[in-house]
């Protein structure tokens, strides 16, 4: 019996407790993550959107240079070569510029690659326009440079987006004038004569004044 009593009991094991969240701490953590992903999307949507915009712009840096580019190719192939009017009866300057004109630019321009070895000459009759509806400004030329009533023109839509085009021309003596030939300029010189440079002035709807002076060939 005295043994038994003196015997040890065996201790029964420690409880513990279970580790975790509580339901207040998670939602404080969604709360924190919901806030982390606004902000992450917010700012990744507005790279996205800085980076089109950036790539809009270039394109649009792009079109304007390849614009100017054609230009001053045209200028820079002038040709002296005049050119009969629709009727046939009345020759035009190798350069026109006039506000009653058709056109804000026409000339004749040499140097038209044929490398399929086409029936045609090897100069173009070119002119340029503003078209106010469109905001644009238009290239047309013509296979043949004496056209007839049946010969339509070619027409490319260079630029959109423009408010206005002005042209000025320095003639040999450094004058500048709006209209080439200058009313004082006698034949035949101003069926063949060009300006010594010509000032392509752009206004953008976007971009503002923007311009280009060529010195022009012929």
């Amino acid at each position: 019996m005295k043994s038994a009593l003196n015997h040890r009991a065996m201790p029964f094991p420690e409880r513990t407790s279970a580790s975790g969240f509580t339901l207040v701490e998670l939602l404080v953590a969604v709360a924190i993550v919901a806030v982390i992903g606004v902000i992450a999307l917010t700012g990744l949507s507005t790279v996205l959107q800085q980076q089109a915009i950036a790539e809009e712009r270039s394109q649009r840096w792009r079109n304007i240079q390849f614009a100017m580019h054609v230009i001053a190719q045209d200028l820079t192939q002038l040709h002296p070569r005049a050119a009969r009017d629709e009727s046939g009866e009345v020759w035009k300057p190798s350069f026109l510029v006039g506000v009653s004109e058709q056109f804000a630019v026409e000339l004749s321009r040499g140097g038209w690659a044929n490398p399929a070895g086409l029936p045609r000459g090897h100069v173009l009759r070119v002119a340029y326009d503003w078209e106010e509806n469109g905001s644009m400004l238009v290239r047309f030329h013509w296979p043949a440079v004496d056209r007839t009533l049946t010969t339509p023109p070619v027409r490319t839509e260079l630029l959109g987006g423009v408010d206005d085009i002005q042209i000025r021309l320095q003639d040999r003596n450094g004058q500048w004038h709006l209209e080439w030939p200058p009313l004082d300029m006698p034949a035949p010189d101003s069926l063949v004569m060009p300006p010594r440079l010509v000032e392509f002035n752009l206004y953008l709807e976007d971009f503002g004044h923007l311009w280009r002076t060529v010195e022009v060939g012929g």
